[in-house]
Parts: C-alpha cells; sequence; structure tokens
C-alpha cells in the first residue's frame, strides 16, 4: 500500500514540479496530503471513499451500535 502511495504522489504532485525552495515544496506536499489525497481523493482499498469519509464513518460506527434499539 505504501508503494502505491509513493507511486500516486509522484504521478500526481512532483513529475513536472518545478519548486525552487524547501518550503515551496513543503506547502504543495502539504496542500496535496490535507486538501486533495486525504479529503477527496477516492481509494479503491477503502471502497471507493476518501481517507477523510471513511475514517468519519468509522468513528460513527461505535456510537450507532451504542444507541439503545428502539422498539
Amino acid at each position: 500500500m505504501v508503494e502505491s502511495f509513493f507511486a500516486t504522489l509522484e504521478a500526481e504532485l512532483i513529475e513536472g514540479a518545478d519548486w525552487h525552495t524547501h518550503n515551496e515544496a513543503r506547502r504543495d506536499l502539504f496542500h496535496y496530503l490535507e486538501m486533495w489525497y486525504n479529503r477527496r481523493r477516492r481509494h479503491s482499498s477503502l471502497g471507493y471513499l476518501s481517507p477523510a469519509e471513511h475514517e468519519r464513518r468509522l468513528e460513527e460506527r461505535p456510537r450507532a451500535a451504542a444507541l439503545p434499539n428502539a422498539a
């Protein structure tokens, strides 16, 4: 999975990048990870959800299971 991530990172961000400073590269990497990869990009290994949506659903699951059944 990590190898797949780095291949995706290289193809979607690094190839063709023309950073002039370390800070420019850090800024773009942060933006890619936090604004695109984790929040919007869908992942087949997560059932075609973004990592943020997948985590949100995981966090909701225990709360829903703890609710009493309405009978």
